[in-house]
């Protein structure tokens, strides 16, 4: 008996960007009620696939179907006309943070994706819709949309699913008023201002249909430009001929871009019920998930939900949504330790771990036997599924312990450990820490990825709540676990010292009792849950899940790969450097002992201000609280400036004191004996404005502009092989503020690349650029940024050690000329007493907490602090933005250079030497355009990468 032929080949293809676009303004602003996040868009894509697909069951079934997305922005078209869709607005916030979930829907369908970097959907569909009709077949592409008007032929068919009705030529002679073939040439004079594409100034569609029916093609009209009687018409022709060339490339779909997939993935199949249903649900879209029942009856409730993880990181599901419904302090049931649970056994593990899957969210927490994530090792494992439904994993603990055993009265000392052995727990716990349709949790989870990922254990999706308590109220309260507990759950966790002592008999977390253990740990994770099942919900209401998915989310992950990478040291350098400082401190002890008159202590704050203020009767002394002298920075400042050498003496010695002892010395000890490599700690939810900081240690500190300063940065050297790279933002903070003022005259002069200190000088002081006096120049830097800190008059009379009345006309003068500053800075400041915060242009909101002080000093501090964090936060949020693109781009242009260090506006990189150079360009273009697509900067970020053999040739 023979087989059925089987059918021709006819491919569909869902025009993905089209749908999401139509779907998301076709319907009111939808929001999952459960947490308030915007799913719009996703209901409406889920709608209208559910549509297609049972219309497509009643008729003709196609046999292959695809659904298609733009991956970005930066396509083949930029590289020849980069302000192509230069003018294009960012999608609104509400619409981005969906993006992901929605590719998570065309998995739940059962639907292969197809996206390509550097080339657009269009181009894709272009292409398959080629190979379809080179196969014998037929391609149907479902869109509304004009630009694929130009790929319908023979076999190739346009479809509207929004009017349910195809598109044929009849349909692009009413649109364009030339056939499908000819549409290129018509797009190509009449330009389109979304695209920016420039097309023929002042010839629009009809009358480039004339003109192409008249002539027959493009470049036949063009050659023959000289015959057209119209003046205008033929003048615009020949003087921008190039111009429309260049569109005609912009608008003509490329067909030859690489198939991604090959033709047999994209055969059509049913999709899987359950799958799709466990979507549905978590997306809590209730009458579809009926409809789909309906059509696949006996659908059993999932038992693991399916999440949503793409490129900006996970989404909740239906159980997580769930999970982070009302809970919150009124409605939590108390911290009961009794109903934690120690997990020795794999059974139990194993039981642990599908209740995970099960509730499709759960915490973590790792417990370690050092601080450090990048050289601790894992002592145990903490899950929380709900509230009091935590476990602790021993895995190695060296001993029962003594440590913990009176933390509640009349426990007796516990038995010796029964333990599962690390490398069977995590072979256990690795498919549930990395599998997308479970949301991990933690605090601060940062610390948990780096030691977990040193045991082959890459956790996503996750959530951090330290990050989103970040997110919500920067700067009015820290973000640790104990402080949030208290302050949104009203309890008082265990603390560290209750469990495993303090002072010199603290233990390590491995010698602690398994009960103390479990207790403690299992309440971090219960804690860790709590917190975001009431904070997480408040991220939408507050509309800042945007700032807290594009600018946090992924930043974990980005920083623990590189802590965990560290930095090379060499020894011999900072040997060196050591015996050096060392000499010139005892330089300046000597020079200070003579000009004192006296020896002294020059590391005592007590022997120094006596000497300054009794002995020597120095005006302008001031007691501490304790009774002595102050002799802090600022003071010892003020009297240098004032002539007293004594003062400049000391502070140079301090400064190499501050070095030698945080630099020098510390750095050696700093090695990871095992990596060779020094392994420092960032921070990121430690500033107000997003900045990040780092310790174990400090690399965010080493002084730049001093010759100290570069002579550390040597000792920072690349692997044999390999060099350094230092990719740093050019003035960023005075850029965004020529951007966020309006200051056309900056504007311009970022634009034009002038210097911006000889263009502020000569502004200010009416001299010209060429010739300028280098101390001229120096004044008009030392303003401009210190316009950016709110300098006083006297700061700036310090700084430039001038007259402070001198200083108060340079600062008014600048005001004259640059009148929008100050606008700023009086509307930022009445924006800050008015909401109690700042916002940076990406939305990240900077609490000002003094602003309404009545103490003077205080609320001129907090007015410096608003007008500095919409800039300063902006150039962390750009660099953020940057670090979270960079390694996906270095790996996709198969790059082996790895990001090491991030210093405020700079980023480190290793490279092998041999990608150098292409690395440099590719970090450079990716940073330059971190802003993008959520702000369209006025003035353009600049960005110098070097290379070298050592972090200081780099700089």
């Amino acid at each position: 008996m023979t087989k059925p032929a089987a059918p021709p080949l006819h491919l569909y293809l869902i025009d993905g960007s089209g749908y999401i676009f139509r779907a998301f303004h076709a319907l009111p602003a939808l929001t999952r009620a459960s947490d308030g996040m915007p799913v719009g868009a996703v209901a409406g894509f889920c709608n209208m696939v559910w549509k297609l697909l049972r219309e497509v069951n009643a008729g003709e079934r196609p046999t292959h179907l695809a659904v298609v997305f733009d991956k970005s922005e930066d396509t083949f078209r930029k590289a020849f006309y980069p302000d192509y869709k230069a003018h294009r607005p960012p999608p609104p916030p509400d619409l981005a943070v969906q993006f992901p979930v929605i590719r998570e829907a065309t998995k739940a369908f059962g639907l292969p994706s197809l996206e390509l970097s550097g080339y657009e959907a269009d181009d894709l569909i272009a292409t398959y819709a080629r190979l379809a009709v080179e196969a014998g077949g037929r391609a149907t592409i479902i869109s509304s949309d004009k630009d694929l008007m130009q790929l319908i032929r023979p076999g190739v068919a346009l479809f509207d699913p929004m009017k349910s009705k195809p598109l044929g030529e009849p349909e692009v002679l009413d649109k364009f008023g030339v056939t499908p073939d000819k549409v290129i040439d018509v797009q190509a004079l009449a330009g389109d201002s979304v695209d920016n594409v420039p097309g023929a100034p002042g010839i629009g569609v009809k009358t480039a249909a004339e003109l192409i029916n008249a002539y027959g093609d493009l470049e036949s009209l063009l050659a023959r430009a000289s015959e057209i009687k119209q003046p205008k018409r033929r003048e615009t022709l020949i003087t921008h001929a190039d111009q429309i060339r260049i569109s005609r490339r912009l608008v003509a779909l490329d067909d030859q871009a690489p198939p991604p997939e090959p033709m047999d993935a994209l055969a059509l199949d049913d999709p899987d019920p359950a799958q799709l249903t466990a979507f549905l649900e978590q997306m809590e879209f209730k009458t579809l998930t009926r409809r789909v029942r309906e059509a696949f009856p006996g659908v059993p409730a999932p038992a693991a939900q399916a999440g949503h993880a793409g490129p900006e990181g996970p989404r909740e599901g239906a159980a997580w949504a769930e999970a982070a419904g009302s809970a919150g302090p009124t409605d939590d049931v108390g911290v009961d330790y009794e109903r934690y649970e120690t997990v020795s056994d794999l059974a139990a593990l194993d039981r642990w771990i599908a209740k995970a899957f099960a509730a499709g969210v759960v915490a973590v927490d790792t417990e370690t036997d050092a601080l450090s994530a990048t050289a601790s090792g894992l002592v145990g494992v903490s899950l929380a599924v709900a509230p009091n439904d935590a476990c602790y994993i021993p895995l190695a603990h060296h001993t029962a312990g003594e440590a913990g055993r009176d933390l509640f009265a009349g426990a007796e000392a516990p038995p010796p450990p029964t333990q599962i052995p690390t490398a069977e727990a995590i072979a256990r716990l690795k498919p549930l820490l990395e599998d997308a349709s479970v949301l991990k949790v933690g605090q601060n989870i940062k610390y948990d990825l780096g030691v977990l990922a040193r045991v082959g254990v890459r956790v996503a999706p996750y959530d951090d709540t330290m990050l989103i308590s970040y997110v919500l109220e920067t700067g009015k309260h820290g973000h640790g676990m104990d402080e949030l507990s208290e302050l949104f759950l009203g309890h008082k966790p265990i603390a560290f010292k209750d469990v495993a002592g303090s002072g010199k008999a603290q233990v390590s977390f491995d010698r602690v009792g398994i009960d103390a253990a479990t207790r403690y740990a299992g309440e971090d994770a219960d804690i860790t849950l709590r917190l975001w099942r009431v904070l997480k919900p408040r991220l939408a209401r507050a509309g800042l899940l945007g700032v807290y998915e594009t600018l946090e989310r992924h930043m974990p992950h980005v920083l623990s790969d590189m802590e965990l990478a560290g930095v090379k040291v060499d020894l011999a350098v900072l040997s060196r450097l050591s015996g050096l400082f060392s000499q010139r401190m005892a330089g300046l002890e000597d020079e200070a002992h003579r000009l004192a008159g006296k020896i002294f202590n020059l590391a005592s704050p007590r022997q120094i201000g006596d000497i300054l203020f009794t002995d020597m009767n120095l005006p302008g002394g001031k007691r501490t609280a304790t009774g002595v002298w102050s002799t802090d920075a600022d003071t010892l400042e003020d009297l240098a400036a004032n002539g007293v050498e004594l003062a400049r003496v000391l502070l140079d010695w301090r400064q190499l004191a501050k070095l030698k002892g945080t630099y020098t010395d510390a750095l050696r000890d700093a090695v990871n004996t095992k990596t060779g490599r020094v392994h420092t700690s960032f921070s990121l939810a430690a500033t107000t404005t997003g900045r990040l900081s780092s310790s174990e240690p400090n690399l965010q500190n080493i002084p730049i502009r001093t010759e100290e300063g570069r002579k550390i940065r040597e000792a920072f050297v690349a692997e044999a092989g390999h060099v350094l790279i230092s990719a740093d933002y050019s003035q960023i903070e005075l850029r965004l503020l020529a951007h966020v003022a309006g200051i056309e005259s900056l504007r311009k002069a970022f634009r034009d690349g002038l210097d911006i200190h000889a263009m502020t000088a000569s502004e200010m002081f009416g001299v010209p650029i060429k010739g300028m006096d280098p101390m001229v120049r120096r004044r008009a830097k030392a303003i401009n940024f210190g316009i950016i800190y709110g300098i006083s008059a006297f700061g700036l009379a310090n700084q430039l050690a001038i007259p402070q009345s001198e200083a108060a006309d340079y600062i008014r003068s600048y005001f004259q000329k640059f009148p929008g500053i100050r606008d700023y800075m009086e509307t930022t400041k009445a924006t800050a007493r008015e909401k109690g915060y700042v916002e940076t242009i990406f939305g990240r909101r900077c609490h000002i907490r003094d602003i309404a002080a009545k103490a003077m000093n205080q609320r001129a501090f907090a007015e410096r602090q608003a007008i500095n964090a919409p800039l300063q936060g902006a150039a962390a949020d750009v660099i953020r933005r940057a670090m979270a693109r960079i390694p996906g781009a270095l790996a996709e242009a198969g790059l082996a250079t790895r990001m090491l260090l991030q210093v405020h506006d700079e980023l480190v990189f290793e490279a092998p030497q041999g990608e150098a150079e292409a690395a440099c360009r590719l970090v450079a273009h990716v940073m330059e355009r971190a802003a993008e697509p959520a702000v369209r900067l006025s003035v353009p970020l600049v960005v110098e990468a070097r290379a070298a053999a050592s972090w200081a040739g780099a700089h």
